[in-house]
């Protein structure tokens, strides 16, 4: 299998990368080069963003690509275009934030989505873009190309900060804020398992959009903390606090407190989804302390702390705020 990777070098798309390797599959990759891609992948140099960002690809031919792009979608759109004709298929890994909020808990891939186009340039917020690129796909390939929309995404190579912020924390020991309830259930997807799930896709040519995220509640905040303290060997101790306390506090789910999300209509949205369908095609996702460890044994060998996207704001609660919680 011939694979041309758009991206390949950081997380999502070094994942793919390192599976398609594992599988014999002979890869090409097109990106900026500023980062080594892993080793055995066919680097061609190019920046989307710019006229002859494309020249690269002007030639050449290949079974399937795997697009990992997430931000203005006349990147897509052009990409699709230079390649049509050239490509045996082309899938997309896009987000389960094209859904248009709120979303009832259980929704599946036929719930609305939000409005976007094709040909939006510049800044462009990240459900617009990622729906923006859908529908530039669906415009070339007529309902053809497989559209992955992912759920939130762990594991090693990370470079948002959710789970490595929670590992480092509890690895400094003492007590910890752990935001309850302790059973609110979580639903993620392993990079890796996105990987596998993705390349056996493209083989299979499936199309159309999937949800690709762990079932809901494949783990819970309990059970993700409760994995970091066994990965790192703390000495940490979980004090559980009630939502509305951190709330009332006036702390930020999601960004000061990474993953967790208060019971209510946010939550439902990014820990509530149905995916019947891409379970029904094969999807299967490693234990939650598989992921923690694998992230933990990663992130020391970098030295600890992860590389950091420049578009992303940095995550974690201040250790004088999160003292004087659990002093109240």
């Amino acid at each position: 299998m011939r694979l041309l990777l758009l991206g390949g070098t950081k997380f999502v798309g070094r994942a793919i990368a390192e599976e398609a390797l594992a599988r014999g599959w002979e890869v090409t990759a097109l990106n900026r080069g500023t980062q080594p891609a892993p080793e055995g992948v066919r680097v061609l140099v190019g920046d989307r963003t710019a006229e002859d960002g494309l020249a690269a690809l002007a030639t050449g031919e290949w079974d399937a690509v795997v697009d990992t792009w997430s931000w203005a979608p006349a990147a897509v759109r052009d990409s699709a275009r230079q390649l049509s004709g050239r490509v045996g298929h082309y899938a997309y890994i896009s987000s389960r934030s094209v859904y248009d909020y709120p979303l009832r808990a259980g929704a599946d891939e036929t719930a609305p989505v939000v409005p976007s186009s094709p040909d939006l340039t510049g800044e462009v917020a990240y459900a617009e873009a990622k729906r923006g690129a859908e529908l530039a796909l669906d415009a070339e390939y007529g309902g053809r190309a497989l559209l992955v929309r992912a759920g939130l995404i762990l594991g090693p190579y990370e470079n948002i900060g959710r789970l490595p912020w929670w590992l480092n924390r509890i690895a400094r020991g003492g007590p910890v804020l752990a935001p309850g309830p302790r059973e609110t259930a979580l639903q993620y997807i392993d990079g890796r398992d996105l990987a596998i799930w993705t390349l056996d896709a493209v083989a299979a040519r499936l199309a159309g959009p999937y949800n690709v995220v762990s079932p809901a509640g494949h783990t819970t905040m309990g059970g993700l903390l409760a994995a970091c303290v066994s990965a790192t060997g703390s000495d940490a101790e979980l004090r559980w606090t009630d939502p509305e306390r951190i709330i009332a506090a006036g702390v930020e789910p999601w960004t000061e407190l990474p993953i967790w999300l208060a019971p209510g209509e946010l939550h439902d949205f990014l820990h509530g989804a149905s995916v019947a369908r891409a379970v029904a095609a094969g999807l299967r996702c490693r234990p939650v302390t598989e992921t923690v460890a694998d992230t933990w044994a990663w992130l020391r060998s970098i030295g600890g702390d992860a590389p950091q996207r420049a578009d992303r704001p940095n995550l974690g609660l201040d250790p004088e705020r999160e003292a004087k919680l659990l002093q109240g």
